[in-house]
This record gives C-alpha cells, sequence and structure tokens, in this order.
C-alpha cells in the first residue's frame, strides 16, 4: 500500500511568534470572505492556535498531522480548509471525514453545516446503529461531505449501488489515533484501498501513537506537523485531582461528591456499560437527575441523552469511554473518573470535556486500592503531581446506609432488565430489534420503575 516516494518524514510547522497570534484574522490564514462571516455569525472571533498554523499549510495544499489539547478548535482547523477548496473547485463527494464515534460524527457534521450554511453544503452522516436505507438515499444525493464511522461506510461502500469515493479530494481522521488503535485498522485499510492516491489527508487528535506514524506512510505524501503541544497535554485552567478511598465505598464518596458540589453539571465515567447502568440507576434512586450513555443503548437513545444533557434537563451524565472523545458539550463543570481509565492517554481525553474553550472546570480521579499503579502513570503522561480532594471522612461514612439501600435497589432493577431482555429474545426470536418490541420493553421498564418510586 506505501509507495516508495511516500517516505517523508513530517516537517514540523514553523511555530508563531505570538507578537502576530494577537493580530491574526481567519482572512489573515487566507480564508475566503464567505466563510470569515460564517465564522462571525459562530461567534468564532479569531483563530485557535492550532488553526492558525494548520489553516495556511492546509489551504496550500499540503497533508498535516495536526496534534492540539481537547477543546482546541481542531474541527475548524480541517472544516474551514475544506469548505474554502470546495468553494473554488465545487464537486459531490468532495471529503470524507471519518470519526471513532457515533456522537462525534454527528457533531463534526453540525460544524460543517453551520459553516457551510451559506454556500449551500451537503453533508451526510453514515454511522451505524441507523437504519441504513435512509443513509443510502442520502448517499445517493452525493453530498459534498460524507461523515463516517468506518465499519458502515464499508458496508455501503460494498452494498450501495452506485456509491464510490472515487472522486474524494480530501481525507480527515479526527482522533485519529483511535481510528488505528481501535480495531479499525482493517477497515482503514479498505477505505484507503477505494478512494484515490491523489488527495489531501489531514490526521487530527489530541494524542497520537506509534501507529499514526505507521500509517502516516501509508497515506500521507510529505506530511506537515502542526503540534500546538507535543507534550501530553491537559488544559491550565483544568484543575485536577484524585480520592484515595478504599472500592467498597466508591459509590459513597461519589454521593458524597455530587453533594458537595452541587450546581454544577457533571460527566462521570465508568469503565463497562453494566458499570454506567447500575451507577445512572443508583444515583436516580437517590434522587439525582443521572442520564446514561453506553454502547450497549440504542442509537436514539444514546443521541436522547446527549441531548438532554446538552440541554441542561439533566445535570448528571454518566458515561463509558465512547464520550471520552470529541463531544463538545460547553458546560461541562465537573468530570469524575469513577473508573480509573486502563490507557493512561484516555485520561487526557476524558478530562478534556471539561475546561474547553478557555473555561475553567475540575477533574476527580478516584483511585482505590488496586488502582494505584496505573493511577501513576497516568501522573508520569501528564508529568503533574495531583493534589488530593478535600473530603470530610465522617460526613461521608453518615451517607454509607442510604447508598447501600440504593445499590440493592439498583441490583434488583439491573436484575429485572436483564431477565425481561431474555424474555423478550426468547418470545420475539431472532427480531429483537424490532421497533415493537424495543417499545415493549421499554413500556414494561417504565412502568416497573414508576411502581418502584412510588413506594
Amino acid at each position: 500500500m506505501a509507495a516508495s516516494e511516500e517516505h517523508d518524514s513530517p516537517t514540523e510547522a514553523p511555530q508563531p511568534a505570538v507578537a502576530e497570534e494577537e493580530t491574526k484574522t481567519f482572512k489573515d490564514l487566507g480564508v475566503t470572505d464567505v466563510l470569515c462571516e460564517a465564522c462571525d455569525q459562530l461567534g468564532w472571533a479569531k483563530p485557535t492556535k492550532i488553526q492558525i498554523e494548520a489553516i495556511p499549510l492546509a489551504l496550500q495544499g499540503r497533508d498535516i498531522i495536526g496534534l492540539a489539547e481537547t477543546g482546541s478548535g481542531k474541527t475548524g482547523a480541517f472544516a474551514l480548509p475544506i469548505l474554502n477548496a470546495l468553494l473554488e473547485t465545487p464537486q459531490r463527494l468532495f471529503a470524507l471525514v471519518l470519526t471513532p464515534t457515533r456522537e462525534l460524527a454527528f457533531q463534526i457534521s453540525e460544524q460543517f453545516e453551520a459553516l457551510g450554511s451559506s454556500i449551500g453544503v451537503q453533508s451526510a452522516v453514515i454511522v451505524g446503529g441507523i437504519d441504513s436505507m435512509s443513509q443510502s438515499l442520502a448517499l445517493a444525493k452525493k453530498p459534498h461531505i460524507v461523515i463516517a464511522t468506518p465499519g458502515r461506510l464499508i458496508d455501503h461502500l460494498e452494498n450501495t449501488k452506485g456509491f464510490n469515493l472515487r472522486a474524494l479530494k480530501y481525507l480527515v481522521m479526527d482522533e485519529a489515533d483511535r481510528i488505528l488503535n481501535m480495531d479499525f485498522e482493517t477497515e482503514v485499510d479498505k477505505i484507503l484501498k477505494v478512494i484515490p492516491r491523489d488527495r489531501k489527508t489531514f490526521l487530527f487528535s489530541a494524542t497520537m501513537t506509534k501507529k499514526v506514524q505507521k500509517l502516516q506512510r501509508a497515506a500521507l505524501k510529505n506530511p506537515v506537523k502542526c503540534a500546538v503541544s507535543s507534550k501530553y497535554q491537559t488544559v491550565e485552567k483544568l484543575q485536577q485531582y484524585y480520592l484515595f478511598i478504599p472500592s467498597k465505598f466508591k459509590d459513597t464518596y461519589l454521593v458524597y461528591i455530587l453533594n458537595e458540589l452541587a450546581g454544577n453539571s457533571f460527566m462521570i465515567f465508568c469503565s463497562t456499560c453494566n458499570n454506567t447502568q447500575r451507577t445512572a440507576l443508583l444515583l436516580r434512586n437517590l434522587g439525582f437527575t443521572a442520564i446514561p450513555l453506553h454502547g450497549q443503548m440504542s442509537q436514539s437513545k444514546r443521541l436522547g441523552s446527549l441531548n438532554k444533557f446538552k440541554a441542561k434537563a439533566r445535570s448528571i451524565l454518566l458515561a463509558t469511554d465512547v464520550a471520552s472523545r470529541g463531544l463538545d458539550i460547553p458546560h461541562v463543570d465537573v468530570v469524575v473518573n469513577f473508573d480509573i481509565p486502563t490507557h493512561s492517554k484516555d485520561y487526557i481525553h476524558r478530562v478534556g470535556r471539561t475546561a474547553r474553550a478557555g473555561r475553567s472546570g475540575k477533574a476527580i480521579t478516584f483511585v482505590t486500592q488496586y488502582d494505584v499503579e496505573l493511577f501513576q502513570r497516568i501522573e508520569h503522561l501528564i508529568g503533574k503531581k495531583l493534589p488530593v480532594f478535600p473530603t470530610h471522612d465522617d460526613e461521608v461514612m453518615m451517607l454509607a446506609e442510604r447508598v447501600t439501600e440504593a445499590q440493592r435497589f439498583a441490583r434488583m432493577e439491573l436484575r429485572e432488565h436483564g431477565e425481561k431482555k431474555k424474555r423478550m429474545r426468547e418470545d420475539v426470536g431472532d427480531n429483537d430489534d424490532t421497533e415493537g418490541a424495543i417499545g415493549v420493553r421499554n413500556k414494561v421498564a417504565g412502568g416497573k420503575m414508576r411502581k418502584r418510586r412510588g413506594r
């Protein structure tokens, strides 16, 4: 797949002087007037560091590897050059953006639509968990920009008649290290085979792995590396703490923190779908407005959860790492690592959900007796020793009884939910995904929950 002439290692982009930076506008970077107006309407007054470095190079037609911390305007750094080029040479199926998670795909699509609304840009989101027939129809209209997760895109490339990417001009991988890490390698290889060699390629992420260096050999021509932060960085305005606690009191300490910092909005990261669901039920039993988001929920529910949280109808979002990358929810005040991330790089992505775009935020990591080594790795990676989050143990223990009671209810509800699912499967046979089945299941679950609350 790699051609010999593409073995160039990336050249470093020159660092702009600080004095220049203050005066730069999007127009100075070479962005056309129409798009500059769109940026104004979105409230983007001046370009961020990564945009100052990446946009001029992208407009020159160079391939780019962009490294910048979360919340630093990476989407704009690839969206603006693509829309700029699209204005010069209008063409259908012009750019493809690959993302690792479905929610991120929708978010990027919103940014493209917002920036390109005045010039009539059409984009299609191609992700799993959503009816592929409607996606085929969207692709038949030949949108300018396709934003996709790799698996479903291959599905359409193989099965949707008349859809191909032979005329593609731009390929973007957002959160590139995750796309290359998360068992997407075979899919990415397939995609690279069916798109033209003569294209522009952008890789963007907050953390870059060695795998990216492998891919850059395969797919990039003489790339430029735009690194705003080469060290793994967390934002300066982020206050980071840890809590060293016995694992059996994790739930109690979580409730204590939610009470102490009441009035803020929280994102709580758990390691498994099951634990996410359990903790959400536990917090609901204690009267918190908590909402789960994980991979075992149907896509409509996942988007529903996210939108409720974004609209501030719920103040606590419990999520697996599905939500740790790229999601831009401006009002997250506190990130809690309820289960410590096994890959220390995921820590950077998780805590990057708060303190975005110049705001401040808190991140609290729970460290139990089993997590000490993982925690030390995280400290080593970010090059900081984290302070302890101050707690009053006697106050925490006063909550223990109520939390234990709620844990019992949560376990019962989970068990009932599991049994119900099993029963539904047996009743419906293979058609478990039919809307009817899901509807019935929701009704039954809803009824039971309500009864218990009433008790």
